[in-house]
């Protein structure tokens, strides 16, 4: 999964929204992230078993302690059976943890992880609003439901295990509300910013939304990821220097395929 004790977030794909992940211009895979000897899959859309395979270092998916949905849209969930079998290695071997919103579970409406590959797991903890739970040598905490349409969302906040600090936090999808940047504490800020401009109806974060966010938190870096087309039309990268340039904070634009080295903020 990682080199020995490299602790690292990486980004396998940042593609946001619908458009982009249908279109794949950007890779709709997950994110890992690995710190202190835990290894967690975040939101393992289409394509991240073949991120996982095709990487350099390859990346083995049965050195995963847990797989994480912060909510069920498909950019988000659609791997997320296959990556269960495949961190069971094919189910001969159950283990992990499942955390996720309860919709993504429940049997009333569309769950997304089936009824088999929960039964391969160690546990499945639901998510609720304020909700803390005990990862290998991390602690997840949700502190706010986001407000992303009908479905259940939460973002995280990732501390090490008896740090009072948050080493990571990140804002998931979310239409802007008042206080919502009071909720997330994290040295290493990632958020998902789908769109380029404010559109109505649109519950996702804006490259306005963003800049309020960093300048009410400054957090030592910034990380927008899971991007829109309006986003990739107008460069994430440039956007990411001019808000640096703004806000006096450092802020970088993911890309496929990075990876960013925790070790400083830890």
């Amino acid at each position: 999964m990682q080199r020995k004790n490299q602790d690292e977030i990486k980004f396998l794909g940042t593609a946001g929204a619908r458009f982009v992940m249908i279109t794949q211009f950007r890779s709709s895979a997950g994110t890992v992230l690995s710190l202190k000897n835990t290894n967690i899959l975040i939101d393992p859309g289409p394509g991240t078993l073949v991120k996982f395979t095709s990487s350099r270092p390859k990346l083995n998916p049965a050195k995963l302690h847990a797989i994480i949905l912060t909510h069920k849209h498909l950019d988000h969930s659609n791997d997320v059976n296959v990556m269960i079998e495949a961190m069971t290695e094919g189910g001969f071997k159950p283990r992990g943890v499942l955390l996720c919103p309860n919709d993504a579970l429940t049997n009333e409406g569309d769950a997304v992880v089936l009824n088999y590959y929960k039964g391969l797991l160690d546990r499945i903890e639901v998510f609720k609003e304020g909700g803390s739970y005990a990862v290998g040598n991390l602690e997840i905490q949700t502190p706010k439901r986001h407000v992303h349409g009908i479905v259940e969302t939460y973002g995280l906040n990732i501390k090490v295990q008896g740090e009072n600090t948050t080493a990571v936090s990140f804002i998931a999808d979310t239409l802007y509300f008042d206080g919502l940047e009071q909720y997330y504490d994290g040295d290493v800020l990632v958020m998902n910013v789908a769109m380029y401009n404010r559109r109505e109806g649109v519950d996702h974060l804006c490259v306005k939304d963003v800049k309020r966010i960093i300048e009410a938190r400054r957090p030592k870096v910034a990380i927008l990821t899971h991007f829109g087309m309006t986003m990739l039309r107008n460069k994430p990268w440039e956007i990411a220097k001019q808000l640096s340039e703004e806000t006096g904070i450092d802020v970088i634009a993911a890309r496929d395929g990075m990876g960013f080295d925790l070790t400083p903020f830890i």
